[in-house]
């Protein structure tokens, strides 16, 4: 393959990814709407969506990959910087490049931010379990034959 075909093929995927990075952050922001809310069908149908684009990512990713195998270069970021410095000598792409890892890194962040809602939710509906079952928030503990320590459900208040 020659070095502007290449080049070519590189802009492809990286225009490729650019609009699934945009497209998952959309997502992402979609789904930060649904946690909050407390939607369950909503969050199930954002996580499908979400899992659909980052299929899509990694086949990219294994499409960058292959590219850079191709080529004789090592299928990480080192292989695909002299995959450019071969294809791409004006560096035409750098720009590209550079904002496609900025839109991953906000990507990355929405969907930390979103796991830290979703866990917060998580814990109060455990609190709320475990004051329903009448349980004091304690670790689990193991019992002398290695087996779960178990609580009773309830409290002895007094007796006759």
């Amino acid at each position: 393959m020659n070095p502007t075909l290449c080049r070519e093929h590189l802009a492809e995927l990286i225009r490729e990814e650019l609009k699934l990075l945009a497209e998952l952050h959309k997502l992402l922001d979609e789904e930060r709407a649904v946690i909050g809310s407390g939607d369950l069908k909503g969050l199930q149908r954002s996580t499908a969506m979400r899992q659909q684009r980052m299929a899509a990512l990694a086949n990219t990713e294994a499409q960058r990959r292959s590219l850079c195998s191709l080529h004789g270069h090592t299928p990480d970021a080192a292989g695909v910087e002299r995959l450019l410095a071969w294809c791409d000598p004006q560096a035409e792409l750098a720009g590209l490049l550079r904002e496609c890892r900025e839109s991953a890194l906000k990507c990355r962040e929405v969907n930390d931010r979103n796991g830290l809602m979703v866990g917060a939710r998580l814990k109060r509906v455990d609190e709320r379990l475990q004051a329903l079952r009448g349980r004091a928030d304690r670790s689990a503990t193991y019992g002398p034959r290695g087996d779960m320590a178990r609580s009773p459900a309830g409290r002895v208040l007094g007796a006759v």
